[in-house]
């Protein structure tokens, strides 16, 4: 989703100016042999992109280790994470950067070693796992433990340590055993967190919530410049280096300005709290791509080759296994998670797959080309598995976190109205297809949650958007966004369109927040947590509204 401020790189910004890693290099290179060798499918450029050759060295040709004595400053500076529990597991995280503002973290092009540890308590005398790691610079220095032998169902602490330095600790949970009986859930769900549009006082408060499991549904990075002010956020006492005031694009550029959003401290305790499931929109890459299409025009052969950059950085800078790393330009990102028999989680990626936008992505009335039905906003891959997942699902409450709208968003009252093209909206044979399958699985408790949007939604999924008598098969709820718009309203001035436009809209907040979600074996209540501003540090958090669903009685009420 655009923001209101582009901040696009100036004209005199090349590509060239930006910070280039051997890895970029090696990438161009692969990139440009499609159009030598005239292959004529997207596929043969895509397969020329493997990151083959960004995988660590072994033996002789690997990087020279560095001895942790001589590491003189502080090298856990972006924190700590845990991330996709399991029944006997969980995915532990964190990045060497003793100089994080620098394009190799301080560390050079060598290998550090690092060891961790499990603990039942914070004070680490129950230590029930420990062992080491290396960290690669061909990773950026990330390094991911999936630890497991753990109990399900319980609550560990865990740490790295280098040289004479000792990480933050974290805490974290495991997932309860298949088929567990479990009571209830609490999760949070978090979307859109723009540095330069505010400070991140929604996770500092998130971090403090009692929630088992927080989902980020997109747009954890923004690929725009960041001034030496930070933006919005106006800072007197810090200057940001010059190499944040440009555009990300390439590997190098995407490691540094993750290293820029995991300084705030409060994006840090949120991680080091909670277990997180992540999952990406579009801003981690490029505004508003779709598939293999970018907004500025390139060439799919050139935009795969900063998709591929973005990707292989987010991998290296989020709690995820080593199935999510990429392989070429792509990743399967899109997974299944359960939490006993309460819930199901079916993490969608519709931003890698889906096709081209209709009508150029601007709003617009549905037409013939937004409603082809061969066009899917999924990938039909994608399609089939998520259906097919819910058709094995036993599980209470079947959750589908993804990216965009879900629900139809009337944007005028019109008796055809415009539309976003970038939503489910634009999308609607896609978005048919779903919820047949759903209605064709029996999912009787389907709860969507969405990033994307700004601000906080709560939709009743009808069977037919058009008719408000129809049934309703489920809720979407939106959550708002942490930095990115400012500090918002409560009522925006679209707030009386929207509502009117759209009967199954059942709240619409604009602050900035997240969204909280419990669950048990008879109801989903959910809370829409929001604070007055983010362009100053400090704001206090306040309930905005609580719903409620029953399980086997879709509709939202007040609650």
């Amino acid at each position: 989703m655009a923001l209101t401020d582009r901040h696009r790189p100036s004209a005199g910004h090349t590509l060239a100016e930006h910070a280039v890693s051997p890895h970029d290099v090696e990438l161009r290179t692969a990139a440009a042999r499609p159009a030598r060798r005239r292959f004529l499918t997207l596929t043969a450029a895509a397969a020329a992109l493997a990151f083959t050759t960004g995988l660590p060295a072994r033996g002789a040709f690997a990087a020279p280790r560095l001895d942790p004595a001589r590491i003189t400053e502080d090298p856990f500076t972006l924190g700590v994470a845990s991330g996709d529990p399991l029944p006997g597991s969980v995915l532990l995280w964190t990045r060497l950067a003793p100089a994080p503002f620098e394009p190799d973290g301080g560390l050079g092009q060598r290998i550090v070693a690092v060891e961790w540890e499990v603990a039942l308590d914070e004070s680490f005398v129950r230590v029930v796992q420990r062992g080491s790691i290396l960290a690669h610079p061909e990773y950026g220095h990330s390094v991911r433990v999936d630890v497991g032998g753990l109990n399900s169902g319980s609550v560990y602490y865990y740490r790295f340590r280098t040289g004479g330095w000792v990480s933050t600790t974290g805490r974290t949970r495991t997932a309860p055993a298949p088929g567990d009986a479990v009571t209830r859930l609490r999760l949070a769900a978090v979307a859109c967190q723009a540095y330069h549009h505010g400070y991140y006082t929604v996770h500092r408060h998130l971090a403090q919530e009692d929630v088992d499991l927080v989902l980020h549904l997109g747009d954890y990075l923004y690929e725009y410049a960041v001034d030496s002010a930070g933006g919005a956020r106006r800072y007197t006492d810090v200057v940001l280096p010059d190499v944040f005031d440009r555009e990300a694009v390439t590997l190098a550029d995407y490691r540094m300005r993750y290293a820029l959003y995991k300084s705030d401290p409060d994006l840090r305790a949120v991680h080091a709290a909670h277990p997180f499931v992540v999952t990406w929109d579009d801003h981690e890459t490029e505004n508003d791509y779709t598939g293999v299409m970018e907004e500025n025009g390139r060439t799919p052969e050139q935009f795969l080759v900063r998709r591929a950059a973005a990707y292989r950085a987010y991998w290296e800078n989020q709690p995820l296994r080593a199935g999510q790393l990429p392989q070429g330009s792509g990743a399967r990102l899109f997974r299944r998670l359960h939490w006993g028999d309460l819930a199901q989680f079916d993490v969608l990626d519709t931003r890698q797959y889906r096709d081209a936008h209709a009508y150029g992505g601007r709003p617009h009335v549905p037409g013939s080309e937004s409603d082809d039905p061969a066009r899917s906003i999924t990938g039909h891959a994608q399609e089939r598995w998520l259906i097919d997942g819910w058709a094995a699902s036993t599980a209470v409450w079947n959750v589908m976190p993804q990216q965009v709208c879900f629900s139809q968003r009337r944007l005028d009252v019109n008796e055809r109205a415009d539309v976003s093209m970038d939503a489910w909206d634009g999308y609607r044979a896609s978005r048919d297809r779903v919820v047949a399958g759903a209605k064709a699985a029996g999912v009787a408790n389907w709860l969507v949650l969405t990033g994307d949007v700004h601000v906080g939604y709560a939709f009743d999924i009808k069977d037919d958007f058009d008719d408000p008598a129809s049934a309703v098969l489920g809720t979407e709820l939106t959550c708002s966004s942490v930095a990115s718009g400012g500090d918002g309203a409560e009522r925006p001035a679209n707030w009386d369109t929207y509502m009117r436009a759209n009967p199954h809209l059942r709240f619409y907040d604009g602050r900035r927040g997240f969204v909280r979600v419990d669950l048990d074996r008879t109801s989903a209540r959910a809370a829409f947590r929001t604070v007055s501003a983010v362009t100053t540090p400090g704001a206090p958090v306040t309930t905005a509204a609580c719903f409620v669903t029953e399980a086997g009685s879709p509709g939202l009420r007040p609650a």
